[in-house]
């Protein structure tokens, strides 16, 4: 038994070892574009309707876009490297991507979908939002050889700066339009 469990982690960690950057990719940018779309909506007066609306629109078109990319991206390199010494399945990289996008992202779009949470939703969502980058930035630290504090941070760090440009941008456009 101790034999297939070993087998069986070490082969996870090197399909999550493969699929790295991509999952990292997907769900920080999934995060981070949601939580912009969430803030800068927020920043501007919207109600949660308009946020949910533009939440879930954001996450399955960008959420696609970065999973075509990704595919046209690792099809263009395998076009490149006709020899064939890089055998990458630009399916499965485009998959984990969405797949990483969509999950991560939805995070802090979920405190929105709560009935009776619209007056709370958005510190929530914020908090609900750092976690995510937290722990995406952590689970780095499985593969990579960085503290997993560090590696935590760097990234909600990032999305944290992001999320206070959208929210202050959002709020100074609505206030030009006023």
């Amino acid at each position: 038994m101790l034999d297939y469990s070993t087998t069986m982690l070490s082969f996870v960690k090197k399909r999550f070892a493969y699929h790295l950057g991509n999952l990292v990719y997907g769900a920080n940018d999934g995060i981070i574009t949601t939580f912009a779309v969430i803030a800068g909506a927020s920043g501007a007066g919207f109600s949660s309707t308009i946020i949910i609306v533009l939440g879930i629109a954001n996450l399955i078109a960008d959420g696609f876009s970065m999973a075509a990319s990704k595919y046209l991206s690792v099809k263009s390199e395998q076009s490149v490297d006709q020899a064939g010494s890089k055998r990458r399945s630009a399916v499965q990289d485009g998959a984990a991507t969405f797949i990483a996008f969509v999950l991560a992202g939805a995070l802090p779009l979920l405190p929105f979908l709560i009935p009776g949470a619209s007056e709370h939703a958005f510190i929530i969502s914020a908090i609900t939002g750092g976690i995510a980058f937290f722990l995406v930035g952590a689970a780095r630290s499985l593969v990579i050889t960085k503290n997993l504090f560090v590696a935590g941070l760097e990234i909600l760090i990032v999305g944290g700066a992001a999320a206070v440009i959208a929210y202050g941008l959002g709020s100074w456009v609505e206030t030009l339009i006023q």
